[in-house]
């Protein structure tokens, strides 16, 4: 269809309307003459989607499924992100959309989600081209890999911190700094981008690009799925100048291929020996730095949050790391692999904070053909999600589940069911730098509580989900260092 320029907006948007309605009702004629599972698809097209994002928002997702669970069941059916959904919730569930075969349930995103990261990543591959990007990407995440990027990541993090208490003397927002640490973490260690200007534009396209991943499907000019997609364009054209120019490093010897996850990529070849394509490079270039930094500031952010909160997490907390400082033989002031090891208290605060504040609240997959779950259809083309908070927020796997208790993680009395704690996902498409962002939390924690002082601004700072999980006025601190640091 062809719309002449210069069509006035409301025409525009009645063509994209119908459209997307003559879609729909082609997947919801799918559902009509099988047995699927109660509930309401909301109103056309929109569905239930924004009541569900005002609830994420307000961090009151899992009372938007409690809600409906108590109407139609731990199975229902709904429509989110302009497609009709199957919730199911709790264990069975999250094994059933975990851990199905490719050929039933793949790891297709909603439309918005996946015109931002593209058809190509990872999520999105199957077959021998998904275990052939995923084996490249494994490498960069080994033991000795992760061993050999503490001392960079240490001193990543102490530079960002006495610059931030060089700028923001007294006060400074706690999410903005995560997210811009993670970011050059990134940047630094997985990518090997240098230049600043480059940096920084690219900073700016991501933010944009991935507020646009759980919006409306509308594309109009003005709205966020529009800056979305011409914030992607942005950053494909940027990766492709330095794809560019790795080529050439790579061709004359000056680079190697396990230099950085993007030159990995670039000599890669499949089993016809022939480069991958650029939009293969292009899409999961964009998904690995989506997933590595949002996802580590997030934690690092709620960590924060949480130390400010609680003084006896803060204290014990404290204790450890002071305690790993005096062991440290020497006078080197080092972060080494070995202490990182030693921080189990620490990580298990971070592993009760996902628990109770999963990074992921649930992810998507879509049927490829028509299956059934617990007695019910699911249609060809529907979308299936899971929810962590199903199994996380359950008194029969975790006891007094509403209680902020780390020690659940140190030796409990039974191991904690398969597919119940699933703080980076699981099966196939398990989150590959969940190792990468515990190395990372874990040594900004260390510098954070030796180098730092401070105290909530908002002490009644709630959580929101945008659609991930921050304190919702970016958790502003007073902070002063606790020693001369200059």
């Amino acid at each position: 269809m062809v719309v002449a320029v210069g069509t006035p907006f409301i025409v525009l948007l009645c063509v994209f309307t119908l459209s997307l309605a003559f879609l729909l009702s082609k997947l919801l004629s799918k559902g009509q003459t099988k047995n699927v599972p109660k509930g309401s698809l909301g109103y056309l097209l929109i569905g239930e989607t924004l009541s569900f994002l005002k609830a994420q928002r307000q961090d009151k997702g899992s009372d938007w499924l409690e809600e409906r669970v108590s109407k139609y069941g731990n199975v229902f059916k709904t429509s989110i992100m302009g497609c009709p959904t199957v919730f199911v919730i709790g264990q069975a569930g999250n094994k059933f959309v975990l851990g199905s075969p490719e050929d039933v349930l793949s790891a297709k995103k909603p439309f918005t989600i996946q015109k931002i990261l593209g058809k190509e990543s990872i999520v999105e591959l199957t077959g021998s081209r998904f275990r052939l990007v995923k084996g490249e990407l494994v490498k960069f995440m080994k033991t000795e890999c992760l061993q050999n990027y503490v001392k960079k990541m240490d001193e990543l993090v102490k530079t960002a911190l006495l610059r931030e208490l060089k700028e923001n003397e007294t006060t400074t927002g706690v999410v903005r700094f995560m997210k811009k640490l993670a970011y050059e973490i990134a940047c630094n260690i997985l990518f090997d981008i240098k230049d600043e200007q480059t940096r920084e534009v690219l900073f700016k396209d991501f933010i944009i690009a991935f507020k646009a991943m759980h919006s409306l499907p509308i594309n109009l000019p003005g709205t966020s799925f529009w800056r979305g997609q011409r914030a992607r364009a942005r950053i494909v054209d940027r990766t492709l100048q330095i794809m560019n120019i790795r080529r050439e490093e790579l061709a004359k010897g000056t680079l190697s291929s396990t230099n950085d996850m993007l030159s990995g990529l670039l000599a890669l070849r499949d089993e016809n020996h022939q480069p991958l394509a650029d939009d293969i490079i292009t899409d999961n270039f964009i998904l690995l730095f989506v997933a590595s930094h949002d996802t580590s500031a997030t934690l690092m952010s709620l960590m924060i949050w949480k130390l400010s909160r609680d003084p006896e997490v803060y204290k014990k907390v404290l204790e450890e790391q002071m305690e790993i400082i005096k062991q440290r033989e020497g006078t080197e002031d080092r972060l080494t692999w070995a202490e990182i090891q030693k921080m189990k208290y620490t990580w298990r605060v971070a592993q009760e904070l996902m628990r109770m504040i999963p990074p992921l609240f649930g992810t998507f997959r879509q049927a490829l053909k028509d299956t059934s779950f617990q007695g019910y259809d699911i249609p060809k083309g529907w979308q299936v999600y899971w929810a962590a908070c199903g199994t996380h927020m359950n008194n029969e796997i975790f006891k007094n589940p509403n209680k902020f208790d780390p020690s659940r993680f140190d030796n409990p009395p039974k191991p904690i069911p398969s597919f119940s704690y699933l703080p980076f996902g699981g099966g196939l498409h398990y989150c590959l730098g969940n190792e990468f962002a515990r190395v990372e939390t874990l040594t900004t924690i260390h510098n954070f509580v030796k180098m730092c002082e401070w105290s909530q601004v908002n002490p009644e700072e709630t959580i929101t989900r945008q659609p991930m999980p921050y304190p919702s006025m970016g958790l502003p601190i007073k902070i002063k260092p606790k020693c001369n640091l200059s």
